[in-house]
């Protein structure tokens, strides 16, 4: 897997927001409407959490017609599949099986 930036994995992981969105994208490509809906969160917010989590390098998009699809990145579900749903950065590690609903 290449290297996640920590910094930047730290800013993206380092909110309860964004960590819920992670889970839920950890089992499935979602929409934002999709996202919004489940989490009760506003699409607006929604939207800006997903940014910080692309920019960090933790989630890809899809195009899918009009709509565009977010997932997390193959090489970090392969990583987290091999270590036991565990993240090692380096500086911390984060046990996504462990992540707030």
């Amino acid at each position: 897997m290449s290297k996640i930036d920590c910094i930047a994995a730290l800013k993206a992981l380092g909110e309860l927001s964004r960590l819920r969105i992670m889970r839920l994208l950890l089992n499935e490509r979602v929409g934002v409407n999709a996202i919004s809906e489940r989490l009760g969160m506003s699409q607006y917010n929604v939207s800006k959490h997903l940014r910080i989590l692309r920019e960090a390098g933790l989630l890809e998009v899809e195009r899918q017609g009009k709509q565009r699809l977010y997932g997390v990145i193959p090489s970090l579900k392969s990583q987290l599949a091999a270590n036991k749903n565990v993240l090692e950065l380096g500086c911390c590690t984060f046990w996504f099986d462990q992540l707030p609903k």
